[in-house]
């Protein structure tokens, strides 16, 4: 999935494991992991490991998010719970490294990805679910256009703590509206020339 400031790729350990070690070390006190079911990890040997035990099957599909100036992996995302005998599938496992959080590319991936789900794969509603207390993982799925649903209440137990989850969903049918407020925030002209936005994501999708 190509953008103009990222794209989207099959993750793979050998081109990715060690731009990503590398991207998450950068976060000093591990806290993109809290909401994880998984990491930190001590060292680039045991995240290789956990890559190729749990990121190289069908569902979940991993995916990195690559930075198309440098080359580099600056994070991940997957497709889960893929369903398409009824057209549902979810986007999750979303880590992002420092570098890529609150960034153009961030944005981008997410529109790559849904872009691939309702223009090319063709499904129906399109899933997005977070730990209840991520205020920023429901903040984002706001942001990105998706509707919630509500609070599956102590639906999981994460790193032995109870898990509210959180639902949100965007649908096949507000797709057109959703994909044209992104396009527009992405163009070009949406930024000046030190790359700051002339109008967010909200005021767009408030006019479209």
């Amino acid at each position: 999935m190509e953008g103009r400031s990222c794209r989207v790729e099959p993750l793979d350990p050998d081109r990715h494991c060690e731009d990503l070690f590398a991207a998450y070390s950068t976060d000093r006190e591990n806290r993109i992991w809290t909401y994880l079911p998984y990491g930190p990890f001590d060292d680039p040997g045991a995240f290789r490991a956990w890559m190729e035990e749990t990121c190289l099957g069908g569902d979940p599909l991993f995916h990195a998010v690559v930075d198309q100036a440098n080359g580099r992996a600056l994070g991940v995302a997957s497709y889960l719970r893929i369903t398409p005998a009824v057209g549902v599938i979810e986007v999750g496992h979303i880590n992002y490294g420092p570098a890529l959080q609150k960034t153009v590319m961030a944005t981008e991936a997410m529109y790559l990805m849904m872009a691939r789900v309702f223009d090319e794969l063709g499904y129906r509603r399109y899933e997005w679910k977070c730990n209840a207390l991520n205020a920023g993982s429901r903040a984002a799925a706001e942001r990105l256009g998706f509707t919630f649903e509500g609070v599956f209440r102590q639906a999981a137990v994460i790193k032995g703590r109870n898990r509210d989850t959180a639902w949100y969903s965007l649908l096949d049918k507000e797709w057109p509206q959703a994909k044209a407020a992104f396009q527009a925030w992405l163009a070009p002209e949406n930024f000046d020339a030190e790359g700051r936005q002339r109008q967010t994501l909200s005021a767009i999708k408030a006019q479209v």
